[in-house]
Order: structure tokens, then sequence, then C-alpha cells
């Protein structure tokens, strides 16, 4: 990860808009090739995602030394105050401008249909050889007991584990994600969504990114008074991740890319081993906001409850939730199926719609906890060489 590709965020530009352009005139055939080869690349980091968070958080725990669990507590408890707050200003401001800005076109949100679509020719089952969360404890109870433990054997082939991780990701997984961000906006275009989305959710989207760049610059000047660094620099050196994120719709699949950029902006490359792919699954900020922005809009549009209490709880009880969606592109929606349900009251069809509009604006929410995830590792970098400054 460390001799990063410094043409990937061109590369990331063209496969977007060639995507989308040669939607317009491949034939169905052509495009299923495509689809076809998305499939097999999706399930292979299925495949490999929780060899890469054991890999990379186990080690980068242990060579933080004795202050790894303190670290680690730190990490995580600044993510999960980063996704809480991120719930609650979506919540004040779709509650402050939805009513006014949106109008009659909240009726007209069910007419949505993201079903169906062009299929792979053939697909290859790669069930990985645990979960996401499994891997995460894995990873946790190694690194932490690694720290302690005077076994330098273990220590040896985690450490060559990590080496295997980076070349999997340099010398196969960032070669072939432009030809994945190119095949899924081409699926996207084939199929008619990318107009219609963008239609029907104008307004929606716009108010969504606003609170997105509004929350990255909040978290980066915090994180640059912090770590004593030009938060804006440091905004823009993260910009490949943001546009790669765009395009996988997975954290995990853009954790090479933010490791490169969060080193560029001059964290420790073992801070950068244990912040960024642990952060790639427990924060969710953007995604957050996101969900909540899709659920009051539902919620309003329908006449339900959208009081400050019935949503905080659903705020609280998400942010542990979804610590297990990153995995797969989409996966925060589908992890608060169940809380939409139990808590805000979403029959069947209201997922279904949540879903809908979840999954239209899926890529800049993945974007934004990618980014954000850079603020952090500059706040941990901080505090880990705190004594040395």
């Amino acid at each position: 990860m460390k001799k990063h590709n410094p043409y990937l965020l061109l590369k990331v530009v063209i496969a977007i808009a060639a995507g989308i352009g040669c939607s317009l005139f491949f034939p169905d055939w052509l495009t299923r090739c495509f689809v076809t080869f998305n499939s097999l690349f999706s399930n292979f980091l299925g495949l490999f995602i929780p060899i890469l968070i054991v890999g990379l958080i186990a080690p980068g725990i242990f060579e933080m030394g004795n202050g790894a669990g303190k670290m680690l507590l730190i990490t995580v408890l600044l993510a999960c105050l980063s996704t809480v707050f991120c719930g609650f200003f979506s919540y004040g401001v779709c509650r402050a401008t939805y009513s006014d800005l949106l109008g009659d076109a909240l009726g007209a949100l069910g007419a949505m249909d993201m079903s169906g679509g062009l299929a792979p020719y053939f697909t290859i089952e790669m069930p990985p050889l645990m979960s996401v969360n499994t891997a995460l404890v894995v990873a946790f109870l190694l690194g932490l007991t690694l720290v302690s433990v005077k076994t330098d054997a273990i220590k040896s082939v985690m450490l060559e584990l990590k080496e295997i991780v980076f070349a999997v990701i340099t010398k196969l997984v960032i070669p072939l994600l432009p030809i994945f961000i190119f095949g899924i906006f081409l699926k996207m275009g084939a199929e008619g969504k990318v107009v219609a989305v963008l239609g029907m959710f104008l307004k929606m989207i716009l108010v969504i990114f606003a609170m997105h760049v509004t929350v990255l610059l909040v978290q980066f000047c915090i994180a640059g008074a912090v770590a004593r660094k030009n938060p804006f620099r440091a905004l823009f050196n993260m910009l490949p991740a943001y546009v790669t994120a765009l395009g996988t719709q997975s954290s995990a699949a853009t954790i090479p890319v933010t490791h490169a950029q969060t080193i560029k902006n001059g964290v420790d490359a073992d801070v950068a081993d244990f912040v960024v792919p642990l952060c790639a699954t427990v924060h969710l900020s953007c995604s957050m906001l996101k969900i909540v922005a899709c659920a009051f809009a539902v919620s309003l549009s329908l006449g339900m409850d959208v009081s400050l209490q019935t949503y905080s709880g659903f705020i609280l009880m998400l942010t542990i939730t979804m610590i297990a969606a990153p995995g797969v592109p989409g996966g925060a929606i589908m992890a608060s199926l169940g809380l939409l349900s139990s808590i805000l009251g979403f029959d069947a069809d209201m997922q279904g719609l949540m879903i809908a509009l979840y999954i239209a604006m899926d890529s800049f929410g993945t974007a934004g906890n990618v980014t954000g995830d850079g603020a952090i590792a500059l706040i941990i970098n901080r505090i880990k060489n705190g004594k040395k400054s």
C-alpha cells in the first residue's frame, strides 16, 4: 500500500465517465461481460476482506506496543462519536428544510423501482473464511495478546501475512479497481437508473451532499487543530480515496487508497495500518447521515412520527448495528432494516423504498466515510506521538 499509484485518481475519474458514456451504445451482451467480471471481483473481495482485516489490524496493534489497548479504545470511541454526531446533525437539517424544500415531491418516492437489471453470465461463489465481525474479534485478540506475550514466531507469521496482504492489494486489487468501477457505472447507465435517480432525487441529493461537505470540513478542522496540520491540505490529500469510494461503494474495498493517502498526510505507517482498516468497519458517519436523511423523508411523506425522541433511539442503536455493514456495497442499509421496522415502524414496502433511496446515493455516503477515516487517523497519530512533541 505504501507504493500507491499516483495516477489512480485520474484512472478512477476516466472509468466513471467512460462507464456512463459506453452505456449509451454498448450492446447488452458486452455489458453483461463486465457485469460478470464485477460479480467475480465482488465475490473475491468478500473472500479477501476478512483476511485483510486480520492481516492489517493484528500486526498494527502489536506494532504500536503497550499503548495498543488504549489506542483501540480511543479510535473506536472517536468513530462512534463521529457517527452519532452525523446522525443528529442530519436529523436537525432534515427537520428544518425537508418540508419546504421537497414539498409534494415526497409523495412520489414510492414510484422508484430498483429491482431487476442485467445479470452476469455466471458467478463463482467464494464464501469468506469468517465474517467481518469474526475477523475483527480475531484481529483484536491476536493483536492485544501479542503485545504482552513474548512469542516472536507468531509475530513473524503475522508480519508475513501483512506482507502477503500488501502484495495482493498492490498487484491485484488496485490494478483491477478502475475496471470494477467502469463496470459499476456501465451497468447503472445501461439499466437507465442513473438519469432516473438523479432526476427524481436531485434536491435530496444536494441537501445530503451539502451535509457531507459540512461534516468533512468539521472533521478535518478538528483533526487539523489536534494534529497541528492544515485541515484543507489534509482534506485535499484524501480526495483519491473519496473518488475511489464513489465507484467501489465499499469502505473495505477502498482501504488501499485510504491507507496510502493517510500516510501522505503525515500519519505514521503503523498508525495507518491500525486505524484505516478498523475505521473502515466502525466509522460510518456519512452512511448514518444518509440513512437518517432517507428515513426522515419516508417518515415525513407518510405522516409518521419524526420526533427527536424516536430518532435518538434509532441513531444510537444504528451506530452499533452498522459495524457489520462495510463488507459489501449497500451493507449499511441492509444492517439497518431491523431497526427501521422495530423503532421507526417501517413495513416491508417502506423498507423497500428505503433501500431504493439509499442505493441511489450509496457512493456518496461511502466516500464520506473513508475520507473521514483520514481525520481520525490524524487525531490518533497525534495522541500516539504527543509525548514526543
